[in-house]
């Protein structure tokens, strides 16, 4: 073999060898930014479900006590969204301190994390949004029914 041919061999493995770093890089590159993007819907995701847990709690104030002592206690979960905030504030600083020399074993890991987190706490909103607006229905039907009955058959009357 002449020198001619081995160039062209050492070429050609430097050029597999660039390549093979690129597609590493850029998969890297990808993961780090799936983990910050979801970080950021996630803790959106947890104030949106904070602001849904305090409109709810106005629709449940308008149903009696006894109706609604249960939903309150549902509805008493600001431990949870705050740890929920906690949680993404970790994975922050994680990121922040390990991405770039973390393997990527471990940030794809932390991206299944994130993606369950957040699909976990979407479909809680979901549940919410319909109890909410099922809540809201048979409440204001409530209302509707007690203002058509006569004083004297409602406890406001006795």
């Amino acid at each position: 073999m002449n020198h001619f041919h081995l160039a062209i061999l050492a070429v050609g493995a430097l050029a597999l060898i660039a390549a093979w770093l690129r597609h590493r890089g850029l998969r890297r590159e990808r993961s780090l930014r799936h983990l910050l993007d979801r970080a950021d819907a996630l803790e959106q995701l947890l104030h949106r479900t904070r602001e849904r847990m305090k409109d709810m709690r106005q629709v449940v104030d308008r149903v009696p006590q006894e109706i609604s002592a249960q939903a309150h206690a549902s509805l008493d979960a600001q431990d949870q969204v705050q740890q929920g905030l906690r949680d993404v504030l970790e994975h922050r600083l994680w990121i922040s301190r390990h991405g770039l020399t973390a393997p990527q074993k471990e940030l794809d890991a932390a991206c299944r994390a994130m993606d369950r987190a957040y699909e976990s706490i979407s479909n809680q909103l979901g549940r919410l949004e319909n109890a909410g607006a099922e809540l809201a229905d048979v409440t204001q039907a409530a209302l509707e029914q007690a203002a058509r009955e006569p004083p004297a058959l409602t406890r406001r009357g006795e």
